[in-house]
């Protein structure tokens, strides 16, 4: 995909990987709408890319339909989203685990790439295809046991991304997941500490944002990208599930 006067709809693009993002599509020549709750936030970033805002809470369906609804009014098109809004967890399963945090969480992390996902493609469609990235994480790609609900999420984002890619190709739409490790965000905001004693390098939002850019422009689908300190980000090679077996290996007592 050629960047230059196409237009991009970014969700949680107040800060951090958002934000990036923005300001390197911006510079690329894409018209960008930005997304978010945080309406300060969102407001300042879309003024600095000369784009527009529309606030918008991910975890709800109503809310990504009537979002791309404005976006489609104020552009005249959609030919890029990135989803990327999402929250962490802070809890785990047992003493405290909390039902309303845990719908909280779900609702943004993977609600909203769902709904977001559902709600952008007749736009997408519209324009003869497009590209969509959604954000994951390294925590999609791997065992987290301090955080397994922010994995759980996250690994449903990335078996979505695998799962929707090779489906749209008829359409012509291009659907990847990004991986990154500990990134510049706010994400990270309340164990910044404990990286920080442990050594981890967090890495630049701005190499997230150029991945993204890599993603959209490359052509591939179905992929999900890892990103690493000191390390060049690609779609990480996931091995093919084993086969059915033959003869006596088919009985579960062979198993």
């Amino acid at each position: 995909m050629e960047l230059r006067d196409k237009v991009a709809l970014i969700t949680g693009g107040s800060s951090g990987l958002g934000r990036a993002t923005a300001l390197a599509l911006a510079a690329e020549g894409v018209e960008v709408v930005v997304a978010d709750v945080d309406e300060a936030g969102g407001r300042a970033v879309a003024e600095q890319v000369g784009g527009h805002f529309v606030a918008c809470d991910v975890s709800s369906f109503a809310a990504n339909v009537a979002l791309v609804g404005a976006a489609v009014d104020l552009t005249g098109g959609i030919d890029i989203a990135y989803l990327n809004a999402g929250v962490v967890t802070g809890f785990g399963i047992g003493p405290e685990f909390d039902v309303e945090r845990y719908k909280k969480v779900m609702g943004i992390n993977l609600d909203g790439v769902i709904y977001g996902t559902h709600a952008v493609l007749p736009a997408l469609k519209a324009r003869g295809g497009g590209a969509i990235v959604v954000t994951a994480s390294l925590a999609g790609l791997t065992a987290v046991p301090f955080d397994p609900i922010y994995a759980a999420s996250k690994a449903a984002v990335v078996g979505l991304a695998r799962s929707l890619g090779p489906a749209l190709a008829v359409d012509n739409v291009t659907y990847n997941a990004i991986c990154p490790a500990f990134a510049e965000s706010k994400i990270v905001e309340p164990i910044r500490e404990v990286l920080a004693a442990q050594g981890v390098e967090l890495i630049p939002a701005e190499t997230v944002a150029a991945t993204v850019l890599r993603i959209i422009t490359g052509g591939a689908t179905g992929e999900a990208w890892f990103v690493q300190p000191a390390r060049e980000p690609a779609p990480f090679m996931f091995r093919n599930v084993p086969g059915p077996g033959k003869g006596n290996a088919a009985r579960p007592e062979a198993i």
